[in-house]
Formats: C-alpha cells, structure tokens, sequence
C-alpha cells in the first residue's frame, strides 16, 4: 500500500461501514413494530427495498455525484467514477482506500431514504416507493451529500466546505433532509383511512425496543465512524453519541410523565432515536457536557413536536417529521452554541465565545437542505402519484397491505383456528389472573387516554 496508509484506520472505517448497515435492518424493526399487525412486512420490505436500490445506483453513478470531483461552485460531483471505474486498490481518501470510504459513505444514502417511509406507512404502493427511492436518491441525496460531505480545501461542497456548516455525520444531509422529504410525502399521499378516529397503535412494542437498540448500537459506526480515523476525535464522537442519547431519552420519558402520566416504552425508544438524531452533526465538535445538554433539548422538544401531526393535520405516520426533522435541526443549530472548537472542528459556538457567526451558518444550512429537499420530494412525489399512482386502494388498506403487496403476513393466526377454546392453545378467561386482568386494563386505557391527549 502507498505511504500514509493506516491498517487500524482501514479496519476502522470497514466495521463502522458494517455497523451502518445493521441500521437499516434496526430502522426496519422499529417502524415495523409501530405499526399495525396488517402492515408489519411492508414497513420490514420498504426498508430492505433501499439497501437493494440504492447500493446499485451507489456503484454506477451515485458515489461519482456525491464524491467525484466537483462540476462547479461545489452543488454536484463529475462523472468521473462512473461505475466506480477510476478507482484503484491504491487509491487513498486520507489514511484510508477510497473503496473503503465509499462503502462507509453508501450505508448513509441507504438508510436515508428508508428514513422516510416512517411517514407513509400503510398507504404506498411498493413499485411506486421503488421508483421515488430511485428518483429521489438521484436528485436529493447525492447532490445534498456533495454539498455537506465532500471536501476538497475549500474547493468542495459549498455548504460545509466553502460556507464552514459543521454537519458531522448527517444531522441536515440525512435527517433533515429525510424528515422534510417525509413532511412532503405524507401531504402528497394523504391521510390513513381512520387518521384521528381509529386506533393505530404500535403491534409489536418489543419489536419496536429491538429496532432501537439495534440502531443504538449501529449508531457507534454512523458517527464515531465519521472521523475516518481511530482517533481521538472517533473517541469523542463515540461517547458523545452515548451520553446524548441517554439524556434525550431520559427528557422525553419527564415530558411524557409530565403530560401524559405515565413512563412508556415507546416514549423511551423514541427518545433515544431523537438523542441519535440530534447529536450526529454535533458529535465531533462539542464536549460530553454539550452532548447531555443536546439530548435533553432534543428529547423533550421531540416529544412535544410528534403531536404537530394532530394539530395541523398531516398524517406522518410514525413520526418521521418530530423525530428526524425536528431533532435534526435541533443538533445542527445546537453546534452553533455548543461548539468548543477544540474536538474536531476550530470553529466556536456562542457559549464559547465565538460569537453568532456559527449559528448563523448553521442556520443557513437547516434552511437550504429543508427548503430543497421539501420541494424537489414534493415534486418527485406528485409525478409519481400522476402517473402510476403512488397509493393503494381503499379497499387494500382496509384490509392490510401486506396481503396485497407481498401476498404473506407477518403473523400466521390460522394456527390458532378452531383451537382457541382449548386450553392448550389458549387459556379460558377464567384462568388468567385477576392481576394481570387489571393490569392489561390499566394499560389499555392509560394508551387511550394517551392517543386523546396528543390529539
């Protein structure tokens, strides 16, 4: 290998690609579990569908738009990769081989589009989902990556490297721009047949604590990975990541005892998604104190803005727009304020005596991501629903999407069948203890009283 290569940076940078990945199976599991039993494999399928799309399109032009040289005033890579032709086994980004860098990069553009099919659950037709992947990778994720990631001494992307955005590991190229490209869907598509009448609860809660975990711990390589390097920085961001996302959940379980009575464990899987969310774009420049500050915020203000959805009445299904929009602005903002200059960036945020410069950049950057991806997902969106029709029939939703779209169900209860009055399949009603009677009864309508509440 060339000079300047670094074997523990490689190996590095490989586990953290590999981490990324778990993600989306963990982003698969969390959405999965939140909606209903009808709906559980198409929410599984749709997340799956972008790790096959996009690491296609990644190969043949994708990697070229976002990291090949720049075509001008830093809004788009050249064609020069094209098919990752270009590139040899020697080639290094920094320490690492390029290919590596390119693997690690490709796990972002795979979970971000997934990221935003939390906002349609229930209702989307799968060719259709398809086809937006496809479209909406091409003309939203690639350029927007180029604009924040890509740097090339002050010659590269023109928010992050000409403009100074600090955006660390995604906070506005991923969960920005996921959550409004979300925001623009749901308006597209509508809202579920019985929205704010019917319950639409969670199926499956350890499902949904599963996902959550699983994007806990895939998280470690989204951000700690980001440094590129096993370094001082990769250590910072790692636990950075740890302590933001425990406060987060630990803010938004005191809002939700506070306004709604009780600790839940949707509330605490939540919360810790907002605490992963908010501190990507921070967690390479700020101390572990900024970072619970950061979590706390962005914990109990995530928490409150789920319930937008009821008030302005757009049916965002499983909270795409108050966890990632929200809390990604909240990250990306917070750096202006929190930025101690002495981690991984030199420039300072206002708490640390650098003034409103970087928050005024920070600024900038929340505003152009969100106002571009809205528009561009809300114009892909509308030609797609004008051509092949982007949402299933009434009747498909009525009776579950699963059926229709992938002819399986997630839960076989035929097993169950002419059974369900014996005890060795299930218990009578007179054999389950009072206790856990009062118990199921409890719950049911403290989530009850939850769901009005919100509304």
């Amino acid at each position: 290998m060339p000079d300047g290569f670094s074997a523990g940076d490689t190996a590095f940078v490989l586990v953290s690609a590999a981490l990324v990945m778990v993600m989306t199976p963990g982003l698969a599991f969390f959405y999965g579990g939140m909606v209903r039993a009808k709906s559980t494999l198409n929410m599984l399928a749709m997340s799956f569908l972008s790790l096959g799309i996009v690491s296609v399109l990644w190969v043949l032009y994708g990697y070229s738009l976002s990291f090949g040289p720049d075509a001008g005033a830093g809004l788009i890579g050249n064609l020069d990769f094209l098919g990752m032709q270009g590139i040899g086994l020697d080639d290094l980004a920094g320490t690492i081989p390029v290919t590596a860098f390119s693997a690690f990069q490709l796990m972002f553009a795979i979970i971000t589009p997934a990221l935003i099919s939390g906002a349609i659950a229930d209702r989307a037709k799968f060719t259709a989902w398809g086809l937006f992947v496809a479209l909406w990778v091409t003309v939203v994720y690639f350029p927007v990556a180029h604009w924040v990631f890509f740097f090339d001494g002050g010659n590269g992307g023109w928010l992050g490297d000409r403009n100074g955005v600090i955006d660390f590991a995604g906070g506005t190229a991923v969960h920005i721009n996921a959550g409004v490209a979300g925001l623009a869907l749901c308006l597209v598509l509508g809202r579920r047949i019985g929205f704010r009448k019917d319950p639409m609860r969670p199926h499956s809660l350890p499902l949904v604590m599963l996902g959550s975990g699983l994007l806990w711990f895939g998280w470690f390589g989204f951000n700690a990975g980001s440094a590129l390097a096993a370094n001082g920085v990769a250590a910072m961001a790692l636990i950075n990541t740890q302590v933001a996302t425990g406060a987060a959940l630990i803010g938004w379980l005191i809002y939700e005892k506070l306004r709604h009575g009780a600790f839940t464990t949707l509330g605490a899987a939540s919360g810790a998604v907002a605490g992963l969310v908010a501190v990507t774009p921070a967690c390479g420049s700020v101390s572990p104190l900024g970072a619970v500050a950061i979590g706390l915020v962005a914990g109990a203000v995530c928490a409150a803005a789920i319930s937008l959805k009821y008030r302005f009445g757009f049916d965002d299904s499983l909270d795409v727009v108050g966890v990632h929009a929200v809390g990604g602005a909240i990250g990306s903002l917070l750096v202006g304020l929190f930025a101690t200059g002495t981690v991984g960036q030199t420039a300072k945020g206002l708490f640390y005596g650098g003034g409103f410069e970087q928050l005024g950049k920070q600024a900038m950057g929340v505003a152009v991501v969100a106002v571009y991806s809205f528009v561009l997902s809300w114009l892909l969106a509308k030609a797609i629903d004008m051509t092949i029709g982007f949402r299933v029939s009434e009747e498909v939703e009525v009776a579950g999407i699963d059926q229709a779209e992938h002819a399986e169900s997630a839960y076989d209860f035929s097993a169950l069948g002419s059974g369900l009055g014996r005890s060795s399949v299930a218990p009578p009603p007179a054999a389950v203890p009072a206790a856990a009677a009062a118990a199921a009864t409890a719950v049911a309508k403290s989530t009850e009283k939850t769901e009005v509440d919100a509304r």
